[in-house]
């Protein structure tokens, strides 16, 4: 972290911007909210005291060098968010299905109350740490295996006895307290919350490759048995934290990153990722808000694509894919599953480039999800654990997002009033650009500081830069990224204002 002396006054205010669940799956006969399979061997393979505005200059193609400042009155920032939740309101496969009952269900709902209520030996009994028919929580546990089975009230009633049966056999209240280790903490991994609050879980296929991680987790069925244990403790673990009253966040949203996943020839991941979705399936009803795969390679597409049509349209509207190169703008805008192109069979076996470059993220219906402070560094975002390695930003510090087009520059201006120390950090993901950033003092002739020379980043560069200034003069920070390549790219960043002294 580099730290430079300016002069003495200002007191910094806001910048101004420029335009400036491990579980693979093999097809079931009904469907709930669980990722699609892999298939099997036979199968084809802002800061304090400042508001932020940005300045972005953005040149012409004519002058692809050109300094252009333009301000984005905050008018048209709105004018853009507006637009883009109209748009959403248009999507029903974005839309997540409330929590509360419906009138169409109050009478399900009732009735299957009613039945449980008389047939349950236990006078009282709990389940995800609710106490069932102690409050209005019941409902809402209630409406998940009522809609698990199509509003069959005889069905989810089987449903809901052989939950409670199994829970009981597997030991589920002992099971929480029980240290199974932390060999798989990598592979699945709560993080953050999405923008509309739900908690995000992290599936992390690739970690298997590591065979001795591997080994440890599916060699025998002693050590699968464990594996499926964590598993389900982890996600109990999770439930805990939901809000089942009406209204409430009690569904959680997945991320599943592909990368360098082991494919469809490892037997004995096959084998434990089949009785993990059985026993999701079976015990865990309407838990998913969102389904979103990462990094897809594209024979899971092309195996998708195949199952599709036996997947309700409630099911497929919970899941969202993107190939490597999309996958950091997918988490932060996901788009209908509706618009998967029927054709993407032919792509994905004759053509697989396209299917795997293929853009899941057309000009279509984008709504955000997930806030970049919320996303991981190694998906794209800004997100770390607080520690003493990076103790001056956490989740709740803001980032803003600044589009970069190809060929031109954009550069963020952050006013300066008063004396202070300013620290920032900063990401364009997959970089490949030039960044630079100084200091440029309101005095007439005063000279402008550099703090940091115009640096070419490529992709093999530290994913985030992170920077601090002492400020003594009133004054504007400039951070400028260069962006010479014909890709359009997303600069992160954001920053915090701290007390001078001397």
């Amino acid at each position: 972290m580099a730290e430079n002396d300016a002069n003495p006054p200002p007191a910094a205010t806001p910048p101004q911007e420029a335009d400036s669940s491990i579980v693979a799956a093999e097809p079931v006969t009904e469907t709930k909210d669980l990722p699609p399979p892999l298939p099997s061997d036979n199968d084809v393979k802002a800061a304090a005291a400042a508001e932020d505005v940005v300045a972005v200059e953005d040149d012409d193609k004519d002058k692809a060098k050109g300094e252009d400042v333009v301000v984005v009155e905050e008018k048209e920032k709105e004018k853009e968010e507006e637009e883009e939740h109209k748009i959403i309101g248009e999507s029903e496969s974005l839309k997540e299905e409330s929590n509360r009952v419906s009138d169409s269900e109050r009478k399900g709902v009732e009735e299957l109350k009613k039945l449980v209520r008389e047939e349950l030996e236990e006078k009282e009994v709990s389940i995800w740490g609710v106490p069932l028919f102690k409050d209005e929580r019941t409902d809402v546990i209630l409406l998940k295996f009522l809609r698990a089975r199509e509003l069959r009230v005889k069905d989810a009633l089987v449903m809901i006895h052989n939950t409670l049966r199994w829970r009981k056999e597997f030991n589920i209240d002992a099971l929480l307290d029980q240290d199974l280790g932390d060999d798989l903490d990598k592979v699945v991994f709560m993080h953050g919350h999405g923008r509309e609050g739900h908690p995000i879980c992290y599936n992390v296929y690739g970690e298997f490759q590591n065979r001795d991680l591997y080994h440890k987790a599916f060699s025998t069925e002693e050590n699968r048995t464990k594996f499926l244990r964590w598993r389900i403790q982890l996600l109990e673990r999770s439930i805990r934290n939901l809000d089942f009253s009406p209204g409430g966040i009690n569904t959680i949203f997945q991320v599943n990153d592909l990368k360098n996943s082991p494919g469809p020839a490892k037997r004995e991941l096959r084998l434990a990722t089949k009785q993990a979705l059985q026993l999701l399936q079976d015990n865990y009803p309407e838990f998913v808000a969102k389904q979103v795969f990462i990094n897809v390679p594209w024979w899971y597409l092309a195996f998708y694509t195949m199952i599709n049509p036996f997947l309700t349209q409630r099911t497929k509207s919970k899941f969202v894919f993107a190939g490597p190169s999309k996958s950091p703008d997918t988490l932060f805008k996901l788009v209908a599953i509706a618009n998967f192109p029927k054709n993407l069979i032919f792509y994905s076996l004759f053509c697989f480039h396209c299917c795997f470059n293929y853009d899941l993220t057309p000009l279509q219906k984008f709504h955000r999800y997930i806030s970049p402070e919320q996303v991981p560094v190694q998906y794209g975002g800004l997100s770390v654990d607080f520690c003493d390695c990076n103790p001056d930003f956490t989740m709740s510090d803001p980032v803003t997002e600044i589009p970069v087009k190809p060929t031109t520059k954009k550069t963020v201006e952050i006013a300066i009033y008063e004396k202070c120390i300013i620290v920032w950090e900063l990401r364009v993901v997959g970089w490949e650009v030039s960044y630079n950033a100084e200091f440029k003092p309101d005095a007439k002739h005063a000279y402008t500081v550099i703090i940091q020379k115009a640096t070419k980043m490529s992709p093999t560069d530290e994913p985030v830069v992170s920077n601090t200034f002492k400020v003594g003069e009133l004054g504007k920070l400039l951070l400028t990224i260069d962006n010479p390549t014909l890709k359009k790219k997303r600069l992160l960043y954001r920053f915090n204002i701290k007390p001078y002294c001397d």
